[in-house]
C-alpha cells in the first residue's frame, strides 16, 4: 500500500518538477530580452521609429548556455532558447522562441506610429507553450 501511494506521488510530483525546471531557465531568456527592450524603447524615443536590426538598437550579441543572442527585427525583440533547453523544448514538441512585442498608445496595440511604448507583450509571437513561460507571459 505504502509502495503504491509513494508512485503515485512520484508520477504526479516528477512532470510537474521538469515543468518548474523549464520555467525557471526561461527566466534566462526574459533577462535577455529585459536589457534588449531598453535599448529598443530608447531607440524608438530618439528616432521616432523601431530600429530594425540588433544593430541599430545596440543589444548585446553574446549568447549564455539556454539563449540565444538576441535578435531585433522591427522592434520585435526575439530570444531562442538553446543548449539543453532548446533539446527539452523540442523533446516536449513545443517552439523554442520567447518574442516580446512593443505596443503603444491607448489602447495599447502593435502599431507603434508616434506614440510612447506602454507595455511588452510577450505573448503574441511567442512559440514557447504557455506551460513553461513565467505568468505575465500565459
Amino acid at each position: 500500500m505504502v509502495v503504491a501511494i509513494i508512485g503515485i506521488l512520484a508520477a504526479i510530483a516528477i512532470p510537474a518538477y521538469q515543468d518548474y525546471m523549464m520555467r525557471a531557465k526561461v527566466v534566462e531568456l526574459v533577462n535577455m530580452a529585459g536589457v534588449c527592450k531598453t535599448s529598443v524603447a530608447e531607440y524608438y524615443q530618439g528616432n521616432s521609429k523601431m530600429p530594425a536590426t540588433n544593430a541599430d538598437a545596440g543589444c548585446a550579441t553574446a549568447a549564455t548556455a539556454n539563449a540565444k543572442a538576441p535578435v531585433v527585427r522591427s522592434g520585435l525583440v526575439e530570444i531562442q532558447a538553446d543548449g539543453g533547453l532548446r533539446t527539452q523544448f523540442l523533446a516536449q514538441g513545443t517552439g523554442t522562441s520567447l518574442v516580446f512585442t512593443p505596443l503603444c498608445g491607448k489602447p495599447a496595440t502593435p502599431a507603434c506610429v508616434g506614440e510612447a511604448i506602454v507595455e511588452w507583450d510577450c505573448k503574441l509571437n511567442t512559440t514557447i507553450a504557455a506551460r513553461y513561460l513565467p505568468g505575465d507571459c500565459r
